[in-house]
């Protein structure tokens, strides 16, 4: 048996190249190192078998791009990394990243895995770029992607909205226009309806995923669509609070209290709301619990606006 002493010597002899994010083609890393160096790190616990073919370095074994790099090794060359992993790699940090998502054509298999998911389709090279030196499709082919079929309609949104929210007020317009054109052009009909619904909803305003999410409850729930990040101004025209929502025209605002924006912040708060009040504004609040059971909110907001119009769920076939 090794001290542990004895441990970090035997590992500190082992001198393993960079490789993909920490992950490694096994018979590429027997001809850097040597087949019984390879062996001895498994052993000693400085690598982790992934697959028969790929050995990544145990203390990245959580990283994301580890897990991403050494899918796309184990999966080939024309592997891609698409859906929530794409959008994660473009800075959604909304994204799932419980599994690693690939884009693979229909002539190439994999042996399923519980931690990646293989979408298999056609695919148009031009559309694949490096994000971080990891084969990666562009982000609107992702985005709209997840508008269409992400699992968690929020999810998809929040992606959107972090999307649009990283470029310039004046890019988002063409962004979406983008986006649109990725959906009127899918080769899969499914989930189209509810991609453009959803594609709708995205401004790049909410401040996020929650908001996001919160957005999508009262529109799905058929109320009037509010205005996000109001301005309410002053006599000079100075901006005085800008509120999550608002209905401007019945002066309604609803502030998501998302418990790090508003952590110590109850005092401040409470005068704004007041604030508001003397200006003629009726202020609502929400919170997570609101995400999860909006009865309450649902109630508020049909005091508020008038009840909720009656809307058909076809979209989300």
């Amino acid at each position: 048996m090794y001290g542990i002493g004895g441990l970090a010597t035997r590992l500190c002899m082992i001198q393993l190249p960079p490789g993909l994010h920490g992950a490694y083609p096994r018979t590429r890393l027997h001809d850097r190192i040597g087949a019984p160096a390879v062996s001895r790190a498994i052993r000693d616990g400085h690598l982790i078998n992934y697959s028969r073919t790929v050995v990544i370095q145990r203390q990245r074994m959580t990283d994301l791009r580890t897990r991403a790099a050494a899918a796309l090794l184990m999966a080939g060359p024309d592997a891609v990394l698409t859906d929530h992993t794409a959008a994660w790699l473009h800075g959604c940090t909304a994204a799932e990243t419980n599994r690693v998502h690939l884009l693979l054509d229909y002539d190439r298999r994999v042996r399923p895995r519980r931690d990646v998911a293989v979408h298999y389709h056609q695919y148009d090279p031009a559309d694949v770029i490096q994000v971080e030196g990891l084969r990666c499709m562009v982000l609107d082919y992702a985005i709209a992607d997840l508008l269409c079929r992400a699992r968690h309609r929020s999810t998809a949104l929040a992606c959107a909205d972090q999307a649009l929210g990283a470029l310039q007020p004046e890019q988002r317009a063409a962004f979406k226009a983008d986006l649109a054109v990725r959906l009127a052009t899918r080769r899969d009909h499914r989930g189209r309806r509810q991609g453009a619904f959803l594609l709708d909803l995205a401004t790049g305003l909410p401040e996020s995923p929650s908001e996001s999410a919160l957005l999508l409850t009262i529109a799905e729930a058929g109320f009037p669509l509010p205005e996000l990040q109001y301005s309410v101004r002053d006599l000079d025209d100075r901006e005085v609070w800008r509120l999550d929502f608002a209905w401007p025209d019945v002066r309604v605002a609803l502030e998501y209290d998302g418990y790090a924006a508003h952590v110590d912040k109850a005092e401040a708060d409470q005068a704004r709301d007041e604030d508001l009040r003397r200006r003629g504004w009726k202020v609502l609040h929400a919170d997570v619990s609101d995400l999860r059971i909006p009865t309450r909110l649902f109630r508020q907001l049909s005091v508020e606006l008038g009840g909720p119009e009656r809307r058909t769920h076809a979209f989300w076939v």
